[in-house]
């Protein structure tokens, strides 16, 4: 009787209130997406903020969030996440993205709550374990990063980003056995595997074993023409082999593939100046520093030998 009453009278006041909103919800949510289909960006974010005004819509806060990190603008993504985080806890997606946005801006502790957090919801998430992991060896501490890691790949066996990372700490700390062990299980799968075969070469390499590492990085170099990392890393290998005309080669091609390489001009750099050519070393060294004004290497006319093995990757 009272739903035929509110029917034939028009309700309440609220009833009222809550249906104009949802209708102008869905008006607005709407009206985003056709603006995000026609690339207006700015108005498509317009609409998405004014509907969650109206209602928490997780679907409209995956579609701004996707704008904000695209658009860069990751402190607007963290708010909304931690909004989305507090409204959805069961949702260990959240969390997962969320500490991506901190990664991005290298807010390595609060990443590193937050995947841990993430466990919490879905103990058996090893996405939220392998962030962990990355937090802590952003962090430098490879040994908890390690622990994590392996967390991450008992509940997953074949993780290629988890291997990775796990197969370059172990790298790192010469324990080539175990890292080589990571790289195998990978390749075994994905045999192809451009990332894991120039990391594997740096095993070689360690190991002393140079024409394999060689090998590795003609193989990726003939797999993908476009890999300025391989063209880096094999120019690196000559240099140590003092093949210098060879490796500033090398570097050439990686310049060319990518001018916006500094690794390929410090390489380059370092290269000229073994041959006596302190003018053009120079001139590659003002380069890295247009590229990365901290970077301070070799403004000396010395370099580091530090291995610069394949960065490590944050897809899940």
């Amino acid at each position: 009787m009272v739903s035929f009453l509110k029917s034939l009278f028009g309700g309440s006041s609220e009833d009222k209130q809550a249906n104009a909103d949802k209708k102008n919800f869905d008006i607005l949510k709407y009206d985003g997406l056709r603006a995000l289909r026609m690339g207006k960006v700015d108005y498509a974010v317009k609409c998405f903020c004014e509907a969650l005004k109206l209602a928490d819509d997780v679907e409209t806060m995956n579609y701004l969030n996707q704008i904000y990190i695209q658009t860069d603008e990751l402190e607007k993504s963290t708010e909304l996440l931690k909004r989305m985080t507090g409204l959805y806890p069961e949702a260990v997606e959240n969390f997962l993205v969320l500490a991506q946005v901190y990664y991005m801006q290298s807010r390595y502790a609060e990443m590193e709550q937050t995947a841990s957090e993430a466990t919490k919801v879905d103990s058996e998430s090893a996405p939220a374990y392998y962030l962990w992991g990355k937090a802590m060896h952003a962090q430098n501490n490879d040994l908890m990063a390690i622990a994590h890691l392996t967390k991450a790949i008992v509940l997953r066996a074949t993780y290629t980003e988890a291997l990775l990372l796990r197969a370059e700490i172990l790298l790192k700390m010469r324990q080539l056995k175990e890292a080589g062990d990571d790289l195998e299980t990978l390749l075994t799968t994905t045999p192809d595997e451009e990332t894991a075969l120039l990391l594997k070469g740096k095993v070689k390499e360690a190991e002393g074993n140079d024409e394999e590492a060689e090998v590795l990085y003609h193989k990726v170099i003939e797999q993908n023409p476009f890999h300025e990392q391989a063209f880096v890393q094999l120019g690196q290998l000559f240099i140590r082999q003092n093949k210098l005309t060879e490796a500033i080669e090398l570097f050439d091609d990686a310049i060319e593939l990518n001018p916006n390489c500094a690794e390929a001009y410090k390489e380059r750099g370092r290269a000229k100046l073994m041959m006596g050519d302190k003018e053009g070393s120079a001139a590659d060294m003002q380069t890295v520093l247009e590229i990365h004004p901290e970077d301070t290497e070799g403004l000396n006319g010395t370099f580091s030998n530090k291995d610069q093995g394949p960065k490590d990757i944050w897809q899940i």
